[in-house]
């Protein structure tokens, strides 16, 4: 089989981050004068989502640590609906792989999947709440704010979302992801978001703004009375500053590794374009003919969610799904379209040959190929001769390697092309 030649490109982004974390979070915390909310002794719920946030562990300390000097006695929950399997443990499991247990960060971490109900709420519709936090004095909701891969609004992926859905548990999660079919999701996620304020105890929202380079670049402790207008703006410096692909024509699209800790989807549909959904597909660019995943993330423990919106896969990754976990998750988000299982085979070398006959009348030498290692690093990119054209004409691309076929190793598996710049081995 001929392979085409494949050269590594460089993206230019914004590289604003936060160099000094703890002191940003502990400037953003003690502006908001807590002290005068809080009593000695004074129980505090802090959210722990299932996300792969960029020095999330650390936030989470930082703020433990402040709420302590106040004489509060803060712990940590799971937020995250019905990741980690839907289960009290597995919950806990997910916030491990994320750096945060009780040891990193210096509180208990109560995880329960029962939760408490607050009826006649929002919408006619009762309102779930973890019930560790429903009796707690304060709640704390900490989150990333970013654009959602399931719809588009004014607050997508963020403070508000982790209120409406994420604190509710699967049962919440369940609930409110059915009545978006009716209801759209954003309303669903202002509206229950705002009644979880009227309602619930909250001290404040923490949203934290990535750049391209998963970095943290914005921090900023929010009032409860201001977090859906802060959030507003916030995400859309979230969007102008969020990674993309280099080109908007793709024949084959090779994602290394998906995984709950990079996407709620698995991979981000906001940079692969790929998208169905019962709610709708708003998705515009990049066009992709096919989508070749090759493996799953450690840190996913096995949640495949997102893996049907590959084109082709590998026996390797389907071995790794946890069924229960990855089914759970896709039909808890009413979208069993994600987890379902795709066209696989034992080597990358029959996918690849797979997916150029299922391109249309285009030689492999010709084909437009993007190689990425994941949606949330997109900074480093693989990329087919068929764009050198655009490369050359594009002032924020850099090549940094010459030209040469796309490699496969010994069991005819692509050869890394990122090792170089990040060590890790050939994905298998």
């Amino acid at each position: 089989m001929i392979l085409p030649q494949m050269a590594l490109v460089e993206q230019e982004f914004d590289p604003h981050q936060i160099e000094d974390i703890t002191a940003t979070v502990a400037r953003e915390m003690v502006e908001l004068n807590l002290g005068e909310s809080i009593k000695p002794g004074d129980s505090v719920a802090i959210t722990g989502g299932s996300r792969g946030i960029a020095n999330i562990d650390l936030i989470s300390r930082v703020i433990v640590d402040e709420l302590k000097k106040l004489g509060a006695a803060p712990f940590i929950f799971p937020a995250m609906g019905s990741h980690g399997g839907a289960t009290a443990v597995g919950q806990i499991k997910v916030l491990a792989n994320l750096g945060i247990t009780e040891e990193s960060v210096g509180c208990p971490i109560k995880s329960d999947m029962e939760p408490a109900s607050l009826e006649n709420a929002a919408l006619d519709y009762p309102i779930y709440i973890d019930r560790n936090a429903m009796n707690a004095d304060h709640i704390v909701a900490v989150n990333r704010i970013k654009a959602h891969t399931k719809f588009e609004g004014p607050v997508e992926s963020g403070l508000m979302k982790m209120m409406a859905i994420g604190m509710g548990k699967q049962k919440g999660a369940s609930y409110y992801h059915k009545a978006a079919v009716r209801l759209s999701f954003q309303r669903i996620v202002e509206n229950v978001g705002l009644e979880v304020m009227k309602r619930c105890p909250m001290l404040f929202g923490l949203g934290i703004v990535e750049n391209a380079f998963h970095e943290t670049c914005i921090i900023r402790a929010i009032k409860p009375e201001n977090i859906l207008t802060v959030e507003k703006t916030l995400l859309k410096i979230a969007k102008q500053r969020m990674a993309k692909l280099p080109v908007n024509e793709i024949d084959i699209l090779i994602v290394d590794q998906i995984g709950k800790d990079i996407s709620g989807t698995g991979m981000d549909t906001n940079v692969t374009g790929r998208n169905y959904d019962l709610l709708g597909d708003f998705t515009t660019h990049p066009t992709v003919k096919r989508v070749f995943v090759r493996d799953l993330t450690d840190k996913t423990e096995g949640n495949a969610n997102g893996i049907g919106l590959a084109d082709f896969t590998t026996t390797r990754l389907v071995a790794k799904m946890d069924k229960q976990k990855t089914w759970a998750n896709a039909i808890t988000g009413i979208s069993p379209e994600k987890g379902a299982i795709p066209i696989h085979f034992d080597t990358d070398k029959e996918v690849l040959n797979a997916c150029f006959q299922t391109i249309g009348d285009i030689s492999p030498a010709d084909t437009r190929i993007v190689h990425i290692r994941n949606t949330q690093d997109v900074h480093r990119v693989s990329i087919s001769h068929a764009y050198a054209a655009e490369i050359e004409q594009n002032t924020t691309l850099k090549m940094i390697t010459h030209w040469k076929e796309l490699k496969l190793d010994s069991t005819e598996n692509i050869k890394n092309p990122f090792s170089q710049f990040y060590g890790d081995q050939t994905v298998k």
